[in-house]
């Protein structure tokens, strides 16, 4: 992880999953910007590198589900160190970073590999989930299809589509989220928000969502720039501070 810290910290953090469609992890735009911008709002940001699936690893699938939960227990367990409260650590992902947020927001009691240290007893759970384009389904029609091959082979195992499909797990104990597409993104269809927005309404859990009519895919803040998308960190901003996230005290 890379750390971005505030000059004014509020206590909030951020662990951010770039995304790079599970065979590159795209750290400059979907991470190092993203860090720096919401570092600015006072947000300790923890820019995550995650593994790929196709490096070989045990597990391949779950790698990046694997760093993800760490990652979330290392920064309640250095909470302390970083000036944020273990309380208030939220989870951001991108296209396939999306998907390893979703995956952890759904999958955070899911043991994905052997304890290592003291960390490993914290709460791998997100108190917030942003979503922004997010690669959910890896089922045809709406699998964005580099995606769904990078991270489950081709063909797919039997049942494998479901148990990575991130909509098809939410209950009650997802966390509230924020949700973000583009209408014309052709690359990961708007449908992966909608359908992951109905199941969290299904499970009644708290949900935000903001489908712009333009801003194509992989916009991050850059790309957004004159576009209607470019709005969207005023507007997580506005939906955390109403979350009680950048505060931590009652509104």
């Amino acid at each position: 992880m890379t750390v971005f810290r505030p000059a004014r910290p509020n206590g909030a953090a951020l662990l951010i999953a770039p995304g790079g469609g599970y065979i590159r992890v795209v750290i400059d735009k979907e991470g190092f910007e993203v860090g720096h911008r919401l570092a600015a709002a006072g947000i300790t940001c923890f820019v995550l590198r995650y593994r790929l699936p196709a490096e070989g690893w045990d597990q391949a699938a779950d790698a990046p589900l694997q760093d993800a939960q760490r990652a979330m227990r290392l920064i309640r367990a250095g909470a302390a160190r970083f000036g944020v409260d273990p309380k208030r650590v939220a989870a951001m992902g991108f296209s396939a970073g999306g998907h390893v947020a979703a995956s952890l927001a759904t999958r955070h009691q899911a043991r994905v590999y052997a304890p290592v240290d003291a960390a490993d007893a914290l709460e791998a759970r997100p108190d917030l989930s942003a979503l922004m384009y997010p690669v959910i389904d890896m089922a045809r029609p709406f699998a964005h299809p580099g995606s769904r091959e990078a991270l489950l082979g081709r063909p797919p195992a039997p049942g494998s589509e479901a148990a990575y499909s991130p909509h098809l797990h939410i209950d009650r104990s997802t966390p509230p989220t924020f949700l973000v597409h583009a209408w014309n993104d052709t690359s990961v269809p708007a449908e992966n928000s909608l359908n992951y927005l109905a199941a969290l309404r299904a499970a009644k859990v708290a949900a935000e969502a903001h489908i712009f009519e333009e801003g194509g895919h992989g916009f991050g803040l850059g790309l957004a720039r004159g576009k209607p998308a470019a709005a969207w960190p005023e507007l997580f901003l506005s939906w955390a501070a109403r979350r009680d996230f950048l505060t931590g005290r009652p509104a």
